[in-house]
């Protein structure tokens, strides 16, 4: 819920939705209650019947509310922590830069140093970064035009997480892809998905579920 709140702190005139997937009643009751702050809670298991993580839902019914709205779509996954100057920021540089399919804020441990996934990143960087790598959904906005190219139907059932292959597919469509090194959010380990900390804590159990039961499938 604290991820929600500070993104309601510096929310904006646009429409923030908020996707329960799956969480414990207890969960559930708090988002309901704090519906005050200004988002919308979209329950995901009174529309679909599958088990978490339910992203390619969420993406195909973020893209056609955006679409219909003619605006961008900006991601803050559950385990992030924008600032006052993310959103505003994330926007200018949409709008500035030539060709624009994404543009992620860097993500950063509690104190200051940039952590997973962006670990890839030099940090002498300054600045905007156009990126071949995969652009993780942490904190990242979807260009309008972007939306309008991507074929989220077709995302396989069969994968969790989809974020390299909309990253390789924003390329493939004539798009470039940006990290803005210059807005920093706080990217905590995985708290939101606690079966995932087994990565780094014991990754032979870790893999052990990811392959045989499908677990973090990409």
């Amino acid at each position: 819920m604290k991820a929600v709140s500070i993104v309601c702190k510096y929310k904006a005139d646009f429409q923030y939705l908020v996707y329960n997937d799956l969480s414990t009643p207890e969960n559930r009751t708090i988002l309901e209650k704090e519906q005050s702050q200004g988002f919308e809670l979209i329950n995901i298991e009174e529309l679909v019947s599958t088990p978490s993580p339910n992203y390619r839902f969420t993406l195909q019914d973020a893209r056609k509310r955006a679409v219909a709205q003619n605006a961008h779509l900006l991601i803050v996954e559950s385990d992030v922590f924008i600032k006052e100057n993310t959103i505003s920021s994330l926007l200018e540089k949409a709008n500035s830069l030539n060709n624009c399919g994404m543009i992620a804020a860097i993500t950063t441990d509690e104190t200051g140093d940039i952590n997973f996934p962006y670990l890839h990143i030099d940090r002498t960087e300054s600045g905007v970064v156009e990126t071949n790598h995969r652009v993780s959904f942490c904190c990242t906005l979807l260009t309008l035009p972007l939306l309008m190219k991507l074929e989220l139907d077709l995302l396989s059932e069969k994968k969790d997480w989809f974020d390299v292959q909309i990253s390789k597919d924003s390329r493939k469509s004539g798009f470039k892809n940006f990290i803005l090194t210059n807005s920093q959010v706080i990217h905590l380990p995985h708290s939101s998905r606690p079966w995932k900390k087994l990565k780094y804590q014991n990754p032979v159990k870790y893999y052990f579920r990811k392959f045989f039961y499908g677990k973090d499938r990409i």
